[in-house]
């Protein structure tokens, strides 16, 4: 039992000593003219569907949960940020040259078509980023459009 104790204690030491180590924040306050939605205008639906299920982690601003202030937590939220972003940024989508968004394009279209994105642990906490079945044949139609317009 002293042993359990010992553990506990010292699991509950290292868990406040974490909070001690913040993680950078992905907040802009401004939206750049390279914006995918500004770039292409697309549908209110369309737009609508992007920021609720995509934008938090492939965007330069992102809609913290309450949970983002508490590690490890904080730290697994940048680390898929930074993910995202790496992989994917709309707020720099029109810095890509053709060939790229071409690609980006076919990417986007193969992973909500394969059920891959949003991220099941996005939509774990964010149920409004499910994407349903007409959602996921809007997106990957627009882009579809888009890629066909390149």
């Amino acid at each position: 039992m002293k042993i359990a104790k010992i553990i506990a204690l010292v699991l509950l030491v290292a868990f406040i000593a974490i909070q001690f180590f913040p993680t950078e924040e992905n907040q802009s306050d401004r939206v750049p003219k390279t914006d995918f939605l500004l770039v292409n205008k697309p549908p209110k639906v369309i737009s609508s569907i992007l920021k609720a299920s995509c934008y938090d982690c492939h965007s330069n601003n992102t809609a913290y949960p309450w949970y983002n202030k508490i590690q490890p937590a904080a730290w697994f939220l940048e680390g898929h940020i930074k993910e995202g972003k790496s992989e994917l940024n709309f707020n720099e989508w029109d810095d890509l040259s053709d060939r790229r968004k071409n690609s980006k394009l076919k990417s986007i279209i193969n992973q909500i078509e394969d059920d891959e994105m949003p991220l099941f642990s996005y939509t774990l906490i964010h149920r409004d980023a499910i994407l349903t079945k007409s959602e996921k044949d809007l997106i990957t139609d627009y882009m579809k459009e888009i890629k066909d317009s390149l």
